[in-house]
């Protein structure tokens, strides 16, 4: 079976007298080590499905399974374990601590998981080995990423979800950020999944689930990534 399986999923939302369809029966599958991305407009559903796959909301019908585990059939408090210890997150906005160094911040991670990765290693091999003991407000919005992206390494998770995480940065180190995901994948094996509006980055993935109007599109399954530094947008 696939590392992530979605099949026939369905979230509805209650906005006043009105239901919203945010995600309307959708299905694909991602094999263990790929490099996804989701990608579609805004109102699409994506943001939707990153929070079902990553334990944040559930299903309303449909199953998600990840790794053999059907999640959906989870209660709470086993989401809450799956979110600790099997889920890596890095979103738009970097969510740091102000008061704690770039150390402190990704050791934070390792207070909660079970097999974690050595801190200050996990920053080096993000290319923070001399800002380690620096603090949010002393990096750069590019370098402030690295520590979140590192923060959720060092989980070692078994999926890393990314949540438009070059949103905030500029085109050069939103570059150099997808860059660090897509070797991270590579080199550690790690199932990554990207969700993005950005259809331009579709052609450094592994597989391109396209979502229109809480619906699967296409996918697109691309035997021959293209490299970050070739892509322009």
């Amino acid at each position: 079976m696939s590392y992530v399986v979605l099949e026939n999923v369905v979230k509805h939302y209650k906005m006043g007298e009105v239901t919203v369809k945010a995600v309307d029966g959708v299905s694909f599958q991602i094999e263990k080590g790929e490099f996804a991305v989701i990608v579609g407009p805004s109102g699409a559903g994506k943001s939707t499905i990153l929070n079902i796959l990553g334990g944040m909301d559930t299903c309303d019908s449909g199953r998600v399974i990840v790794n053999n585990e059907e999640i959906s059939t989870y209660n709470s408090k086993r989401l809450t374990a799956y979110r600790r210890y099997d889920i890596g997150f890095v979103f738009q906005f970097y969510n740091l601590i102000n008061t704690l160094t770039a150390l402190e911040n990704v050791e934070l991670a390792n207070q909660i998981c079970k097999n974690p990765l050595d801190a200050a290693q996990v920053l080096a091999e993000v290319g923070l080995k001399d800002r380690q003991n620096n603090f949010p407000s002393q990096l750069s919005g590019g370098e402030q990423q690295r520590v979140s992206i590192a923060r959720a390494l060092a989980k070692n998770p078994k999926l890393l979800l990314c949540d438009e995480p070059t949103g905030a940065l500029d085109y050069t180190t939103g570059k150099l950020i997808l860059s660090l995901l897509q070797k991270t994948c590579r080199s550690k094996g790690m199932t990554v999944i990207v969700i993005t509006h950005n259809q331009a980055i579709t052609p450094m993935a592994d597989r391109v689930i396209k979502l229109k109007s809480g619906k699967v599109s296409d996918i697109i399954v691309n035997p021959n990534p293209t490299p970050v530094e070739r892509i322009e947008w």
